[in-house]
């Protein structure tokens, strides 16, 4: 069972998360944005989300290595949901067979 710190950490990420992809939308919803603003505003989730795997860069982890390696080449040639499920996928497998 999820004890009630845990659960509520993770709602509270999810929610900053959510947060920062509609947040400058929000701000922003009445002004005409270029086409490099358009940019920026689409980039910025996935920086986002880069700060919650970067710890794995620095894993000594065999397993969370590869995976993050198979992700990598996954991300530089799939969109980002096969490349979501690619990683998962690798770091599931990889835990379970390297450990």
């Amino acid at each position: 069972m999820i004890d009630r710190t845990t659960l509520f950490t993770i709602v509270l990420m999810a929610g900053v998360t959510y947060l920062t992809r509609i947040g400058g939308y929000a701000v922003l919803r009445n002004r005409v944005l270029s086409a490099r603003a358009t940019a920026v505003m689409e980039a910025a989730p996935g920086c986002v989300l880069i700060s919650v795997i970067a710890p794995a860069f620095v894993s000594r982890n065999p397993a969370d290595l590869l995976a993050l390696a198979i992700t990598f080449i996954a991300a530089t040639r799939l969109s980002m949901l096969p490349t979501v499920l690619i990683g998962i996928a690798s770091a599931g497998l990889l835990r379970h067979f390297i450990g």
